[in-house]
């Protein structure tokens, strides 16, 4: 019977009572490093909540945004990020696309997608400009991943049903981001149309028309805490 040493020097192989210690002290070391790594960076998080608080009202790091994409990206499998839009850009495609997103989506993101909102300029994470290429550049596949499931700890929900029923329109709505570049100003100026409006706001333009009509002056306008703002969802009135 052939010594094991002799058989892993014959073959030009490490023989396994040299090779395997080895190995695995490398890993040990390499598992310390990793876990050192990590605790090192707990260790600054938890120092900079300290001296700075968990105001939503900050900036992420160059470091938790580079963190936060990366783990974003890895937390879509693989071949869902591989996935090619289904649904062909024809003008009905984006036109439902658009009212869709008018009444549910321009809330944080605004009309035009920059997320120059009340709510998308004080969200933690602050919504992103879509029309740029941290956006652009992501997948189709991603985009959909991102829009139907969300991103946990931030302010992005998950939209759809868990099923496959509105898969659709979540195309459909990453038509409508990939468009975004190519905003004009009448789609914008239609879009405000389909803001929705709330109670208040509603009764205040009753009162103006009331008082175009002969009415009583309605007063001054109480209908929001916020003035109104450049693609918000809020619809302006006169």
């Amino acid at each position: 019977m052939s010594d094991p040493e002799t058989v892993g020097m014959r073959e030009g192989l490490p023989a396994p009572s040299q090779s395997h210690p080895g190995f695995l002290r490398r890993c040990a070391v390499a598992c310390l490093i990793v876990l050192l790594l990590l605790a090192g960076f707990g260790i600054l998080a938890a120092g900079w909540i300290v001296v700075h608080g968990v105001s939503a009202r900050d900036s992420p790091t160059v470091l938790e945004e580079t963190v936060a994409r990366a783990l974003r990206h890895l937390a879509v499998p693989a071949k869902d990020r591989r996935r090619v839009n289904p649904v062909p850009p024809t003008p009905e495609a984006l036109t439902e696309a658009m009212a869709h997103w008018a009444d549910h989506c321009a809330t944080c993101h605004g009309n035009d997608g920059r997320g120059s909102t009340t709510i998308g300029r004080n969200l933690f994470p602050k919504a992103p400009d879509m029309t740029l290429p941290k956006t652009q550049g992501l997948s189709d596949g991603e985009l959909f991943a991102i829009i139907k499931n969300g991103v946990r700890l931030t302010g992005r929900p998950a939209w759809g049903s868990p099923g496959n029923a509105e898969d659709s329109q979540t195309w459909k709505i990453v038509l409508f981001i990939r468009h975004l570049q190519n905003m004009t100003p009448e789609e914008l100026d239609q879009m405000k149309s389909m803001n929705p409006v709330s109670p208040m706001e509603r009764e205040q333009q009753r009162k103006e028309d009331d008082f175009l009509n002969g009415g009583d002056d309605p007063g001054p306008a109480t209908s929001s805490l916020h003035p109104p703002h450049p693609g918000a969802s809020r619809k302006e009135l006169p």
